[in-house]
């Protein structure tokens, strides 16, 4: 049997949190099965090793959590205290990495992380490699909380130690690169870095639902976190301009909400909830109510200024469902395919424009979602399976 692929869930192990990066981490863990060993950097023992019994209950479980940080509970504190304190040899992660087939990174690491990997990468033997999701933070830093944005110049030089970085979208990988190219790191010094799409969970023919809504009150869905960059005032502006002007429809809400940068957004959403428009927001949500908002949409709107690569534009495609979308960066590239109403601009009044088409034109909404019905769609096993295949192809380049 192929020693396994060493999986980094430091973050994801200890949060119940359910945006991107989480997602991407949790479905790869799924479909690698026993193809990988999941690990962590346990602060508290300072060594890496596997994971514990709660740790992976963290990962299976379908339950989320508003906060979105790291979370360890006084007795794996204790714990971990006692393991380094004492010495657990049968525990240390590192008896099992010289076997391992290579180590892969899903997740935007800590600096605590970070200052760990050196010591990771001199016991295995087996190539390195990351996962690059955005440059959201260079390109967006004032729609981008405060601590993110201070960490990550040192994040994207930190990616030049492993041997390979895995783009989300051909965007991502562009930025990534030319981010480098501004710093003047020459070609030699750097990892090979290619753009590999992530997946979704497709959803099976017979549990796709039909297009056009049948309630009598139209319903557009917008699923992504209450935060700057996902632009959510300018939909909010967008539909209080259309109700305004009289159109019906309700908006439903799903995402958890940012303290810092979508504290605007959601007051402006409480208020026009206080003022009776018809606007739903519950936070966020599991995997079956999740499936249960698409179901009952007439159509998404995803009205984020940037992403990496955009799930929820795929996600509803693949239920049929057409998306309001930029045209640009990674979103333009989920939208290529069809099925989307692409933007170029996403200021309110272009979001109205199109949020009023769809909601009055029928044969327009029928067409887009005959062309997302005819697109294929990448799922998580397609990604896992081409990740791996690239990690462990990957030449380990020398220490530096």
């Amino acid at each position: 049997m192929p020693a396994p692929l060493l999986l980094d869930l430091s973050h994801t192990s200890h949060t119940r949190a359910r945006t991107g990066i989480q997602r991407v981490a949790r479905s790869l863990w799924r479909e690698f099965g026993t193809a990988a060993q999941p690990i962590t950097f346990d602060p508290h023992q300072r060594t890496w090793r596997p994971l514990d019994p709660w740790e992976l209950e963290n990962l299976a479980t379908d339950s989320f959590s508003k906060k979105r940080g790291a979370s360890w509970p006084l007795p794996a504190k204790i714990r971990g205290h006692a393991r380094r304190l004492f010495g657990t040899p049968a525990l240390s992660y590192q008896l099992s990495a010289p076997s391992s087939s290579g180590l892969l990174f899903p997740e935007l690491f800590t600096p605590a992380v970070a200052a760990a990997l050196p010591a990771l990468f001199a016991t295995t033997t087996g190539p390195r490699a990351a996962v690059f999701h955005d440059a959201i933070a260079l390109k967006f830093p004032e729609l981008t909380p405060s601590k993110t944005v201070a960490r990550f110049p040192a994040y994207l030089r930190e990616l030049l130690a492993f041997d390979g970085i895995a783009a989300n979208s051909e965007d991502s990988r562009a930025t990534l690169l030319a981010y480098w190219d501004w710093l003047g790191i020459p070609a030699s010094a750097r990892p090979e870095v290619t753009a590999i799409p992530l997946g979704i969970d497709v959803p099976a023919p017979a549990s796709q639902p039909s297009t056009l809504n049948s309630q009598l009150l139209p319903t557009v869905l917008s699923v992504g976190s209450i935060e700057g960059r996902k632009n959510h005032l300018a939909l909010l502006d967008a539909c209080e301009a259309l109700w305004t002007a009289g159109l019906r429809f309700e908006l439903h809400l799903i995402g958890l909400s940012h303290p810092q940068t979508g504290r605007l957004a959601l007051e402006r959403l409480r208020a026009l909830q206080s003022a009776g428009r018809p606007i739903r927001y519950h936070g966020p949500a599991n995997d079956a109510n999740l499936a249960a908002a698409y179901a009952d949409c007439t159509f998404t709107v995803y009205p984020s200024l940037i992403e990496g690569f955009g799930l929820p534009v795929l996600e509803s495609l693949a239920r049929s469902k057409p998306c309001v979308c930029s045209s640009r960066g990674a979103l333009g590239e989920a939208a290529e395919g069809g099925g989307c109403l692409a933007l170029d601009r996403l200021d309110a009044p272009s979001i109205s424009a199109a949020l009023s088409l769809l909601l009055t034109a029928p044969n327009e909404l029928a067409a887009l979602a005959a062309a997302a019905r005819a697109r294929s769609f990448r799922s998580w096993s397609d990604y896992a399976r081409d990740l791996s295949a690239w990690c462990l192809n990957l030449t380990r380049r020398p220490t530096p």
